[in-house]
């Protein structure tokens, strides 16, 4: 195993490409700048669209990590890449050789506060999915004063296709994830009412479309078509919405027990980082840019760095996965004797 690939981030993608290259007897370095792998699948309960506990996913992607022999450099954070991949530069001043560089340093999540229409900060029960996710993994959720909420509004596409916040790319998986989220929520709660305001709902992978029916039919959550455009707090702490519903063209009012803003992707911050070093360019949303979207789609402009994950656009679980592993192994014949 005298080649080595350093891989940056050690979320899904840079998990799997480490297993993977470890298969192929090359030597990796995950260089990850959390305390743990995992990404952020370490802060999801259970996995759209078939309800799979996150745990069944990640447990077993460690154990083959540990089991690949990669050398995990944790709590430390890549500044760029050097020598078009012959090295990779470390924040701290230190530099790691390597024969080629996977690139899978995931995403960020949009910071809802930025929309201040919403609430999100300022009054105590709007939440974020990232939220509500916690809750689910820590028992059941519950308003800020630990009460069962009887009404639940979800509000889709917070920071995604938002021209205002410059975030004008879909971030595909919101809207899965707010389905999921209401049957959760619906499971723990029957008696409650849950409603989904959305403009568009992008039901694009195997199963979601049969969840998105499951959730209307089995569930009787509410879908209305219509953006919330103003969130407010009632005297007993309850948000009061403003919205329309565009199917029928009337505006409407209620006040609910919860809001829970669905949070888009947004491109990573290291990301910048990256786009100085030779053969990384970005789009205008920040993602990094491939090849190509077809037969490049994890190459860079250098034949020694590759990608992984959402490091280039949203993607699901399964995706992020498949990409890791294509990129081993277009790192492993890049770098063959």
């Amino acid at each position: 195993m005298s080649k080595k690939v350093v891989i940056i981030g050690g979320g899904i993608a840079g998990m799997q490409a480490a297993v993977t290259l470890g298969e192929l007897g090359i030597r990796s370095v995950i260089v990850e700048k959390e305390e743990t792998l995992g990404g952020k699948l370490k802060g999801w309960d259970r996995l759209f669209p078939t309800m799979t506990p996150a745990g069944e996913v990640l447990e077993p992607l460690r154990g083959r990590v540990a089991a690949s022999g990669a050398e995990i450099l944790t709590s430390r954070e890549v500044d760029g890449i050097e020598d078009g991949g012959r090295a990779v530069r470390l924040v701290d001043g230190s530099r790691i050789e390597s024969d080629a560089v996977v690139v899978a340093s995931g995403f960020d999540l949009f910071p809802a506060e930025i929309k201040e229409e919403y609430g999100y900060g300022i009054y105590d029960n709007v939440f974020t999915t990232v939220d509500v996710e916690r809750m689910f993994r820590e028992g059941g959720v519950r308003t800020a004063d630990g009460r069962e909420p009887r009404t639940v509004a979800f509000l889709h596409c917070v920071g995604s296709r938002d021209e205002k916040v410059e975030q004008r790319h879909c971030s595909r998986v919101c809207c899965i994830t707010g389905v999921k989220q209401a049957i959760e929520v619906k499971q723990q709660i029957p008696a409650c009412e849950v409603y989904n305001f959305y403009m568009d709902m992008r039901m694009f992978g195997p199963g979601y479309e049969e969840l998105y029916r499951q959730a209307q039919q089995q569930y009787n959550i509410h879908f209305v078509r219509g953006r919330i455009s103003e969130a407010s707090q009632t005297i007993d702490g309850r948000i009061q919405i403003k919205a329309e519903d565009t199917l029928v063209g009337l505006p409407l009012r209620m006040s609910v027990d919860m809001l829970v803003l669905i949070v888009g992707m947004k491109a990573g911050t290291s990301n910048l980082r990256l786009c100085r070093s030779a053969g990384v360019d970005l789009y205008p949303s920040g993602f990094v840019h491939p090849l190509d979207q077809f037969s490049g789609n994890v190459r860079s402009g250098s034949a020694r760095i590759f990608y992984a994950g959402t490091v280039t656009a949203p993607k699901n679980i399964g995706e992020s996965i498949n990409e890791g592993i294509v990129a081993a192994y277009q790192a492993a014949g890049a770098i063959k004797d």
